[in-house]
């Protein structure tokens, strides 16, 4: 017997697995996990690209929760940072001489669009264009 689940065997058909097996994973699942897997979802949804996916100096759309909003002042010049979370991995958000910015706040749902750096080892997007989504559930 295996302890992989049966729907994610490599040899199995590519179907979605029943409402039996998702209550089964649900009960089975941390808290934790069920919100990481609810923000996978939401990306998937709004047609946005994975954070894991995201390579240097790739155009990117990503969308996730906010989860740190601090002002860092780099090289002399204001600017709000941000850690942004679809499930994956984080993203930097930064916005270069910005102090604050109104809806910018932890747990709130954004979608960002611009262009992919690397600083020291994380992904990085400055000063990018972007949606708040609304709060609550749609």
């Amino acid at each position: 017997m295996s302890a992989v689940p049966r729907h994610e065997k490599a040899g199995s058909a590519e179907r979605p697995p029943g409402r039996f097996r998702r209550m089964l994973d649900r009960l089975s699942s941390s808290q934790e996990d069920l919100e990481f897997q609810e923000l996978r979802e939401d990306t998937q949804a709004t047609g946005c690209t994975r954070i894991s996916e995201c390579s240097d100096r790739q155009i990117v759309k990503v969308a996730g929760t906010l989860r740190t909003v601090t002002l860092r002042p780099r090289a002399g010049v204001p600017a709000l940072e941000a850690e942004l979370f679809d499930g994956t991995e984080p993203l930097d958000v930064v916005w270069l001489g910005r102090r604050s910015i109104v809806g910018i706040e932890p747990g709130r749902r954004i979608i960002a669009s611009g262009r992919v750096a690397m600083s020291h080892g994380r992904r990085v997007l400055f000063n990018p264009t972007y949606e708040l989504r609304p709060l609550g559930k749609e």
